[in-house]
C-alpha cells in the first residue's frame, strides 16, 4: 500500500482509463445528439414559422391586391394598376422573408457544450497520464 491506497499495476490502470475514456466518449456523443437536436428544432421552428407567415401574408394579401388594383384602376389603366400593386407586394414579401432567413443565419449550429466538456476531458486524459 501506497499512501492508503491500493497499489495497482500498469495494466490495471490502462485498463480503467481505457474504461473511463470510452465512458466519456459515449456519453460526449449522447450530449452531441442532445444538443444538435435542440439546434435542429430550432431550425424546424423558424422554417414552420417563415412557411406559416408566407402562407397567412399569401391568402390575406390576395384580397387586398385584387381591392388595390380596382382602386387604382379608376384613376388609371387596370394593367398599370396592377403593376404597380405587383411590385409593391413583391418587395413587401421579401423584406419579411429576409426578415426571417437572418434569423436562421444567426442560429449557432455549433454544440458548444459538446466543444467545451471535449477540452475538458481531455485535460482530464492529460492528467491521467502523468
Amino acid at each position: 500500500m501506497v499512501d492508503g491506497k491500493e497499489e495497482r499495476s500498469i495494466g490495471e490502470l490502462l485498463a480503467q482509463l481505457a474504461g473511463d475514456t470510452a465512458r466519456l466518449v459515449r456519453q460526449e456523443v449522447l450530449l452531441a445528439k442532445v444538443e444538435l437536436g435542440q439546434k435542429a428544432a430550432d431550425v424546424g421552428k423558424q422554417v414552420g414559422l417563415i412557411t406559416l407567415g408566407g402562407a397567412l401574408a399569401y391568402a390575406g394579401l390576395l384580397a387586398i391586391v385584387a381591392a388595390v388594383i380596382l382602386l387604382l384602376g379608376e384613376y388609371m389603366p387596370v394593367w398599370l394598376s396592377a403593376l404597380i400593386v405587383g411590385a409593391v407586394v413583391m418587395g413587401t414579401g421579401y423584406f419579411l422573408s429576409q426578415q426571417h432567413v437572418n434569423a436562421l443565419k444567426r442560429l449557432d449550429p455549433t454544440p458548444r457544450a459538446t466543444v467545451q466538456t471535449l477540452k475538458e476531458d481531455t485535460e482530464w486524459a492529460k492528467q491521467q497520464m502523468r
